[in-house]
């Protein structure tokens, strides 16, 4: 039997998720090869990854593409259109972590009509993307979500810092934001890409809504998705572990992780 050749992936930033996700393609995911990362800091990164700089060469995140077949973005939002450009120009699978910049640079999707490259959203720190998806076939009449984070995980937002709200002291929950998944995912970039990921699996980030409150109680992040459709209605519920970045869930890697190995598997189960 013909063996597939190894799909060459490359990592743009290995902050808390890209650490995680290159440590396991390290350890072995069959069908799949770390080829190439990218980061700022060599030393640090080579602390909790030695190979880096020597079996695993660092290049320019806008430079992965070239060498690799996918390109993962975990970088800060700021340097998302960089790296996506070079993927998408080049034609190569493109998986996006800052989901939220995906619709600040949407003329993105269509120049990836254009050259054949592919995005590909993973279900990142939410739950039922796939019954979403599948209720969008169908008409759906309206999708809500609420994030519920500690406050440290929303301190200096843009939209915070915006409006004047400041996280500290606060006792009690206090909602801090109610609008659309757009208008969440540009004044919240690093906190509700989730939001951006679900507005896209269903009726878009206009049509998507979203509220965001900051919880002193609470030492999760939750996410909490409402879904009224004409084939069902239905509500889900998560609670994500940090990782040692409060913005992130450990999930989030796991998911990159699930979503690569589905790739390459002979069976892959979902949409």
């Amino acid at each position: 039997m013909q063996q597939k050749p190894s799909l060459r992936i490359g990592l743009a930033g290995l902050g808390a998720v890209g650490r995680e996700v290159a440590k396991r393609l390290i350890a072995g995911i069959p069908g799949l090869t770390l080829t190439a990362v990218s980061v700022r800091d060599v030393a640090k990164a080579q602390q909790h990854l030695p190979g880096v700089g020597d079996k695993i060469p660092v290049l320019a995140p806008e430079a992965l593409a070239a060498e690799c077949d996918l390109v993962i973005e975990c970088l800060p939002p700021t340097l998302f259109r960089a790296v996506a450009t070079s993927a998408i120009e080049q034609g190569k699978l493109f998986m996006p972590l800052s989901v939220g910049q995906l619709l600040e640079h949407w003329d993105l999707v269509d120049r990836a009509k254009q050259t054949g490259a592919r995005i590909l959203v993973p279900t990142g720190a939410l739950l039922g993307l796939d019954a979403v998806r599948a209720a969008a076939e169908g008409t759906i009449r309206s999708v809500t979500m609420i994030t519920r984070k500690p406050p440290g995980g929303l301190e200096g937002a843009p939209y915070l810092v915006e409006h004047g709200i400041s996280m500290k002291g606060l006792t009690e929950p206090q909602k801090v934001f109610d609008g659309t998944a757009r208008e969440g995912a540009r004044g919240f970039p690093a906190n509700v890409n989730v939001a951006a990921a679900l507005s896209l699996a269903g009726i878009g980030p206009d049509a998507t809504r979203l509220q965001i409150w900051a919880d002193p109680k609470l030492t999760r992040n939750t996410h909490s998705i409402e879904v009224d459709s004409d084939s069902a209605s239905f509500s889900m519920s998560i609670e994500n572990v940090p990782s040692e970045n409060p913005r992130t869930g450990r999930i989030v890697a796991l998911s990159v992780v699930a979503a690569l190995r589905g790739l390459t598997s002979e069976v892959k189960v979902g949409t």
